[in-house]
């Protein structure tokens, strides 16, 4: 049970002008130079010492639950065109906002941080139509995730608690400004598996895997309530936004997805992969890898359902967890996460060579960060990607005042493209 209180252009050159720039960029951390003429399948993988925190930056401070970033942060997205995220405020209002991105600042201090500015004020980004996702259920419905793409803001809604499995779709599309009304198109149905499978994260998929995979960008979602309909591990179906048009139903492809039957690990058990306490709740593809990493938090301990406690050894038909009080699935304690998937793998699945829940992770790693989660819940609410800069942006909630979201800023770096690198899944423990 979720326990959070919210949710090219190829070039032309001769050969000595090939290697002089190759030269140059080879000079130049931090930037992937990739060898237009190789296969993209022969890409480098991502490790976690690629990852190198650069700082963070601060939201600001509304002066009401409904203006404000509390409880905040789900589905984060770059915007090349402001160079900016857009972002949701207080998971009670499901608001959207856009907001810049300042100086980051790499220090253990939180007010040495700079904080974002306002771009466009949190607004209703699906003018009144969230529960149309799902009609018939009285729960929730939630934001999952933000896409920009041709101009256009993409944004995905699942049901919190769809107890009877009767979401039907999940996809919406409006334009990038905010405050135009009655432009929003959808929902539409994205692919043939239950939405819970498709209507959280997005991103794009890099330009030279997108033939391969068989489109420009990939959806999914994780780990949400009522298990037995949703994905037990992290999913993520390819599919083309610009055909959210006229159509219900829009084609997608899973590549990544762990049916009930088929879960990446077992619900109740300890282990650094799936289990009952796992969050998912963002994916990015950097462009120049062939890595697909997803970015949530992972329980560590015993796995236990019930109601829990401070107190070790808990109550009888209780558990043990000082960060998470309600009833649900505990395993404390709680990690930062990060899982990488190999998009060679991803793209034999495409193929139909395997299916989606055949594929697992290369690696699993923990996501050191400065700030500590006020609750100790340690959950990430969104990641976002800047091609341009090889930054990821991830969602570290409840650290600020009042339970609000700081912004940290991962930089891939060490990275060069043009031999395949063998990366058994040697720290992946599976039980």
């Amino acid at each position: 049970m979720r326990t959070n209180p919210k949710p090219y252009m190829k070039s032309h050159f001769q050969p000595f002008y090939l290697k002089a720039i190759a030269i140059v960029f080879a000079l130049a951390p931090g930037i992937v130079f990739s060898q237009t003429a190789s296969s993209p399948t022969t890409e480098p993988l991502i490790q976690s010492s690629n990852l190198v925190y650069a700082g963070a930056f601060r939201l600001p401070e509304g002066t009401t639950n409904q203006t404000s970033f509390q409880y905040a942060g789900d589905g984060l997205a770059y915007n090349p065109v402001d160079n900016s995220l857009f972002i949701t405020g207080h998971t009670w209002y499901q608001e959207t906002a856009e907001i810049s991105i300042p100086n980051i600042v790499n220090s253990t201090n939180i007010d040495a941080l700079a904080t974002a500015t306002i771009i466009q004020p949190l607004t209703d980004a699906l003018d009144g139509e969230r529960n149309s996702v799902n009609p018939t259920d009285p729960n929730a419905k939630d934001i999952g995730g933000y896409l920009v793409y041709n101009g256009k803001l993409i944004i995905s809604v699942f049901s919190y608690y769809d107890g009877n499995g009767t979401q039907s779709t999940s996809h919406f599309v409006r334009p990038l400004n905010l405050s135009t009304a009655g432009q929003l198109t959808g929902p539409f149905r994205v692919g043939t598996q239950y939405p819970g499978f498709v209507s959280g994260y997005m991103t794009l998929i890099p330009p030279e895997w997108q033939t391969l995979l068989g489109g420009p960008a990939l959806t999914g979602n994780c780990c949400l309530n009522i298990i037995s309909f949703q994905s037990s591990g992290p999913a993520v179906s390819v599919f083309d936004p610009s055909q959210l048009t006229g159509g219900a139903t829009v084609a997608a492809t899973p590549l990544v997805g762990y049916p009930y039957s088929n879960p990446l690990a077992t619900w109740g058990t300890q282990n650094n992969l799936f289990n009952g306490s796992t969050q998912i709740t963002g994916v990015v593809f950097p462009e120049g890898t062939r890595s697909v990493l997803f970015f949530g938090r992972q329980g560590t301990g015993p796995f236990c359902y019930g109601i829990g406690s401070p107190t070790s050894p808990p109550p009888q038909g209780e558990c043990y967890d000082p960060a998470n009080s309600s009833k649900g699935d505990h395993a404390y304690p709680y990690v930062y996460q990060v899982w990488a998937y190999d998009a060679d793998d991803l793209l034999k699945v495409k193929q139909g060579l395997e299916p989606e829940y055949a594929v697992k992770p290369y690696a699993v790693w923990t996501l050191p960060l400065p700030f500590s989660n006020a609750s100790g819940q340690n959950t990430i609410s969104g990641a976002a990607y800047n091609p341009s800069t090889n930054q990821i942006f991830i969602t570290q909630d409840c650290v600020d005042t009042s339970c609000g979201p700081v912004i940290d800023v991962l930089k891939i770096t060490g990275i060069s493209a043009g031999s395949k690198v063998p990366s058994p899944p040697t720290n992946v423990q599976v039980q």
